[in-house]
């Protein structure tokens, strides 16, 4: 009986190594696709045309992504800066503020909003923000970066909400209770306390938020206006996603168009890169 349990926790742990050995092999395999299929056009045209060149006409084998970048920096940034108060806040709300009942049907609502398919956010950022914002600022056209904006805003929300929640319950009560005991009120005790002993997992929450504000192209598309200029609030822009879905399916196999596609690729996943490697340095100094 005891042989028989050991062979099975062994097969257990083989078959857990080959998963994790699998995900690392997939990211391997992705890392050197990107850096095999991005490199050749970067060094065609030149790293420094490449990223800082504000000209994108592939008829004309010119092709730089400074406004793609700019867009998807000052696109997240702004989304950011409006879902990260909302989402932590909510979070904290529906952890240690809000009624059981008023917290179920909450979590219910944040859910659903996380399901809905982005195509969908799309349409309605079509069919009510951008005529709003045309009728409000009298533009010619109300897809704009700032209409890209509102609605990556939204759409970080619940991922925002769900990882700072999870965080949040995690924090352990006598936390909480040491603060209370030391007359500390309850809101400075979950801002003060609560709130900083699962900074980790708020921090997490707000990078998984940005991989979904830069890697979203669907709704982009259909309210940010898909026009190559240099970003502005009230100007129809192109974000590095964009870019890639809108004109890879017409760029010729092989040609230095779907190469520098590819490129961009390249620039976003170095991105996320940065990104995580920056959150794994904040949340080390945390521990520490």
């Amino acid at each position: 009986m005891l042989r028989q349990t050991r062979a099975i926790e062994r097969a257990a742990s083989l078959f857990f190594l080959a998963c994790g050995t699998a995900i690392v092999g997939i990211a391997l395999v992705i890392t050197a696709y990107l850096v095999i299929a991005g490199i050749p056009a970067i060094a065609r045209v030149g790293l420094a045309n490449f990223l800082f060149s504000a000209t994108w006409t592939p008829s004309a084998d010119r092709f730089g992504i400074l406004p793609f970048i700019l867009t998807s920096v000052w696109g997240t940034a702004g989304a950011l800066v409006l879902a990260i108060p909302v989402g932590v806040l909510t979070a904290l709300y529906l952890s240690k503020i809000a009624p059981k009942p008023v917290a179920s049907i909450m979590r219910s609502c944040v859910e659903l909003l996380a399901g809905i398919p982005s195509v969908i956010y799309g349409l309605v950022g079509m069919i009510l923000i951008v005529p709003t914002l045309q009728h409000l600022f009298n533009l010619s056209s109300g897809a704009c970066l700032l209409a890209a904006i509102l609605v990556l805003s939204v759409m970080v929300l619940p991922y925002i909400i769900s990882v700072s929640l999870t965080a949040l319950n995690a924090v352990p009560t006598q936390y909480e209770h040491a603060s209370l005991a030391l007359g500390a009120s309850p809101v400075e005790t979950y801002v003060k306390v609560s709130l900083r002993a699962a900074s980790s997992g708020v921090f997490a929450s707000i990078i998984q938020g940005t991989g979904r504000a830069l890697g979203e192209a669907m709704t982009i598309i259909m309210v940010a206006g898909n026009v190559a200029h240099m970003p502005g609030l009230f100007e129809p822009v192109r974000f590095m996603t964009t870019a890639i879905t809108s004109e890879m399916s017409y760029a010729a196999y092989g040609s230095l168009h779907r190469n520098a596609l590819l490129s961009i690729g390249l620039v976003l996943f170095l991105f996320i890169v940065l990104m995580t490697t920056l959150f794994h340095a904040l949340t080390g100094k945390e521990a520490h």
